[in-house]
């Protein structure tokens, strides 16, 4: 393999603020912020705005959407002139 050409893997805690959870794995991203883990190490901290620990399709909770007038607002933006034939 050829020397510095592929990005350096290290150690990085990956943060999930909404539901609390971390977890410690290797990746090649940067991150300016540092993290004490349960092992005593400083590890670099990326946060996450969606995590397993939060994703409706792995909790099993769903969120609620709001779709009240979306087909209200469809059939009035694009309502037919004529009559519809039978």
């Amino acid at each position: 393999m050829r020397s510095s050409i592929h990005p350096v893997s290290r150690p990085v805690v990956f943060r999930d603020r909404a539901a609390g959870f971390q977890l410690l794995t290797r990746s090649t991203l940067d991150a300016q912020d540092t993290l004490v883990w349960e092992d005593g190490s400083t590890y670099p901290v990326v946060d996450v705005d969606v995590s397993s620990a939060s994703h409706p399709f792995y909790t099993g909770t769903s969120r609620i959407v709001d779709t009240a007038g979306r087909v209200e607002r469809f059939e009035r933006r694009y309502a037919r002139t004529a009559p519809v034939r039978p």
